[in-house]
């Protein structure tokens, strides 16, 4: 159905549905409704579990389902937010994830089927809905402990992916990521959805929606909406980015216009009933959500539109009807340029300056800061980070290739703590290593999207391509250095062959962009004083315009 829902949403604003755990209260479920027989005698407390409902009160899910589409959904949500063997590890259930992510799009497979087939002019569609987990990848559940993670990034992934194949297996038209809380939770996800299209052939679309959590208009792990759209636009079978949760209607504008304004995608906007009150319920009407609706409707904001915590068959009914005669967002056209994220989203634009890059958080180029690391005086080494910040670098370069190191465990500390302090955390990371290992541990820390430094031929084609799918997945931009199978270029002529060479293979057969290729035509052998050296700041800076005037978009460092 990729086809014909992209087409339907270039036609139309398409109707999300509304809150599935809404419509589960008001059913005054007692604890042995959610056991049911199969589960009568487990050992956990299960009243709360609203995914076990799909094996236990079908009926129940599969009537909310048709209420929603009765009330002008085209897509409905799986009731499979938390059915990842990390959300169902709290009911003693991590077993049952795959089979509970399966049967909850089943039941939503058949109802849309069902309305579908009353209406076949006007199809419906399942999105199988992949919670955030109760886990954070790029925050520590420990105050005193900023550097402690309570689940890996391969943790993560495998749990996603056990995920991913039940509701694929289902039936489900497509994949959304929901209520993203931690953009590095959503990229281990991603990878692992990228791992299965190339084991698989999967090729089931993908709609994102993250959570502004207040006013400050950032996400919980600190992104701003335009650094959130840039560090997962590199993901596979993109449909839509989009926002919901957490604020009411009438507090999304600013989010959602920053967001539609950098997006390729489609968005989408499914926002929560008001915010909750005293008693825990939502005050936002019907009537008032569709107002809001239109405005940014009228506004050219929206793709597809839903409602979250708080909203029912009825506010889907006043917003469809509300958007029904108003044309969709026309996606933004993606420039040429590199965009770059942390906290906080960079753009090389045309007229930008030479880009700074803080070196000094590099084993290999400070004595002091390998001091420090090799100590583990990982505080003060991360206020060395924070200087370089501090003083102009809109980049920081992160190295630990030092024999006496544990090199990938020392990257994955330093990440992970300077993650915690947004000052330093706001610019965009370059990972840097002469060993492959470093810089993958390195890249399953990053949130945003950072810069592997680097990649070359010099292992042959093969495996140049191996990693350059791999910068892609993960989310990164990468470094080519001038080196090939047969060593390092020494001359103008080798410079722009190697470049060339590299060039066609990440932009020809790996489809990578060539906005987010940066060459290296070997700087360091430039002002060595060795002899041999001599008239090599002239070839580099020849090959750096020849580079410039014949591989469009690519950088040079």
């Amino acid at each position: 159905m990729t086809d014909s829902i992209r087409t339907i949403l270039e036609r139309r604003i398409l109707m999300l549905d509304g809150a599935m755990g809404t419509m589960i209260q008001r059913l005054r479920l007692t604890e042995e409704d959610y056991r049911g027989t199969r589960f009568r005698d487990h050992d956990v407390p299960l009243k709360g579990n609203n995914d076990l409902l799909s094996l236990t009160q079908p009926d129940a899910i599969h009537a909310i389902h048709r209420a929603y589409l009765e009330a002008g959904a085209d897509i409905i949500e799986t009731n499979t937010f938390s059915s990842t063997s990390i959300g169902q590890a709290e009911y003693g259930l991590g077993a049952f994830a795959r089979e509970v992510s399966r049967e909850g799009a089943r039941i939503a497979r058949r109802a849309a089927d069902e309305v579908t087939k009353r209406t076949p002019t006007r199809p419906r569609f399942v999105a199988g809905s992949i919670g955030p987990t109760t886990k954070m990848l790029s925050m520590s559940p420990d105050v005193n402990d900023p550097g402690f993670r309570a689940v890996t990034f391969d943790e993560m992934r495998l749990a996603f992916r056990e995920q991913i194949l039940g509701l694929t297996e289902g039936g489900v038209d497509l994949l959304l990521f929901e209520t993203v809380t931690d953009t590095l939770n959503l990229k281990a996800g991603l990878k692992a959805y990228a791992e299965l299209c190339d084991e698989l052939g999967l090729s089931v679309p993908v709609m994102i929606s993250g959570t502004i959590t207040d006013m400050s208009g950032r996400t919980l792990s600190g992104q701003t909406p335009s650094a959130f759209w840039t560090s997962v636009e590199h993901a596979r079978n993109v449909l839509s980015i989009g926002l919901n949760c957490a604020l009411g209607s009438s507090m999304m504008r600013p989010f959602i216009e920053e967001l539609s304004g950098v997006a390729s995608s489609f968005v989408s906007l499914y926002p929560n009933a008001g915010l909750p009150n005293a008693m825990g319920g939502y005050d936002e009407s019907p009537e008032y959500m569709a107002e809001q609706a239109r405005d940014y409707a009228n506004a050219g904001f929206l793709n597809i539109l839903g409602g979250c915590c708080g909203t029912t068959p009825d506010h889907i009914r006043a917003m469809a009807d509300a958007v029904a005669e108003i044309a969709p967002r026309v996606p933004s056209q993606r420039p040429r340029t590199m965009r770059l994220s942390g906290l906080e989203m960079i753009e090389l634009r045309p007229e930008t300056n030479f880009v700074n890059v803080g070196e000094r958080t590099n084993v290999t180029g400070s004595r002091a800061f390998a001091k420090l690391i090799l100590s583990s005086a990982y505080e003060q080494a991360c206020d060395v980070a924070r200087q370089q910040v501090d003083n102009g670098a809109q980049i920081i370069d992160v190295n630990m290739d030092e024999g006496l190191l544990d090199s990938e465990q020392a990257m994955q500390t330093f990440l992970n703590l300077i993650a915690a302090e947004p000052d330093i955390a706001r610019v965009p990371v370059m990972v840097d290593s002469s060993k492959w290992s470093v810089i993958e541990a390195g890249l399953r820390c990053l949130q945003g999207k950072g810069i592997v430094n680097s990649i070359s031929l010099k292992d042959g084609e093969d495996e140049f391509i191996r990693r350059a799918q791999l910068c892609r997945d993960y989310g990164a931009a990468v470094i080519v250095m001038a080196f090939d199978e047969t060593g390092q270029a020494d001359s103008y002529e080798r410079r722009i062959e190697i470049c060339e060479r590299a060039y066609r293979i990440l932009v020809d057969r790996v489809g990578f962009p060539a906005y987010d290729i940066i060459f290296d035509p070997n700087i360091l052998t430039v002002a060595t004083g060795i002899e041999e050296h001599n008239g090599y700041a002239v070839d580099f800076i020849r090959a750096t315009a020849w580079i410039k005037q014949h591989l469009p978009h690519a950088r040079v460092s």
